[in-house]
């Protein structure tokens, strides 16, 4: 039976051999730049100097892990995982309603207009979107505190202050990823197929009732899968938005500080093997997430699922 197997494997190879063939770069790539580096994990369990390398370091077992639990897991994790949450679902909620918006415009100008408008964000670098914030926020010249003062209030020092961050960051993440959001679920919209809503519109349903029965249940899968794969960074932050925007202003770390931010300043500081650490659990949990999150989509509607 192996035998028969294995040669019906060398069939199928020959027969796609130049499909196959084109895959290889891609596969090379992945295998020089994502699973060769993976060794580099043994960092993580040993106190690594550079003049002993990676295998000639002490090997230290789970020390740097019981020290990162011990020392800032809690405020980092409870960051990145909070900001995730809350971009997922406000991401979602935004980029499908404005999609929805959009698919009511009969100008077709107009919608691309629109689009174009709302996905330049995306193009944008976060180092110069923190450089247009600051524009703003600027203790003695921004904008807004230009308007404060002329109005007679008193001027906000919005970076010494950690309590504004988190609805500033979270408001900045919406504005740079709906326009790409919307997009997607716009593209899944315009593929429902237009006598649905004729039969509904005949049936009586309404605007609304369209809507319901109709247009959402259309967008569910997108949806769902859109969000297993948002859930496996659940752990992860976007280095770009929470490093760049603060400015690493170390008075807004209790809010702005993610595992992201975290490891590249353990980095700077020369911390390989704790900051090792904590990427390996940064990875393994994002790893579970999809996975547990698959699950219970598979459970609830098989048809849904990633995989």
């Amino acid at each position: 039976m192996r035998t028969g197997k294995k040669k019906s494997y060398w069939k199928i190879f020959l027969k796609n051999k130049e499909l196959l063939l084109l895959t290889l770069p891609a596969l090379v790539y992945f295998a020089v730049f994502h699973y060769l580096p993976m060794g580099g994990i043994y960092i993580a369990f040993t106190n690594y100097r550079f003049v002993d390398g990676i295998f000639g370091s002490e090997f230290v077992g789970l020390r740097w892990f019981r020290i990162f639990f011990q020392g800032d897991l809690f405020r980092v994790t409870r960051n990145t995982v909070l900001y995730s949450m809350a971009f997922i679902v406000l991401s979602l909620v935004t980029a499908v309603f404005t999609a929805i918006l959009m698919s009511g415009l009969k100008s077709r100008k107009g919608v691309k207009v629109y689009q174009t408008t709302m996905i330049l964000p995306n193009f944008m670098s976060w180092i110069v979107v923190s450089l247009v914030l600051y524009v703003f926020l600027d203790p003695a010249y921004g904008f807004i505190n230009s308007i404060h003062l002329s109005l007679g209030y008193e001027d906000i020092n919005w970076y010494a202050n950690p309590g504004y961050w988190p609805f500033i960051l979270t408001f900045m993440n919406i504005w740079k990823s709906v326009g790409m959001g919307c997009v997607m679920y716009y593209a899944a919209m315009m593929g429902i197929d237009p006598s649905l809503y004729e039969a509904a519109t005949i049936d009586g349903a309404g605007k609304m009732g369209r809507l319901r029965y109709i247009t959402l249940p259309a967008l569910v899968p997108l949806m769902t899968i859109l969000t297993i794969l948002a859930m496996g960074n659940l752990f992860r932050g976007d280095f770009g938005l929470f490093f760049s925007l603060p400015r690493d202003v170390g008075m807004l770390y209790s809010t702005t500080d993610v595992l992201d931010t975290y490891i590249f300043r353990g980095l700077r500081a020369g911390r390989f093997s704790l900051n090792t650490a904590a990427g390996l659990l940064q990875s393994v949990m994002g790893f579970i997430m999809v996975v547990v999150t698959n699950l219970i989509v598979k459970k609830i509607n098989p048809e849904n699922s990633l995989f």
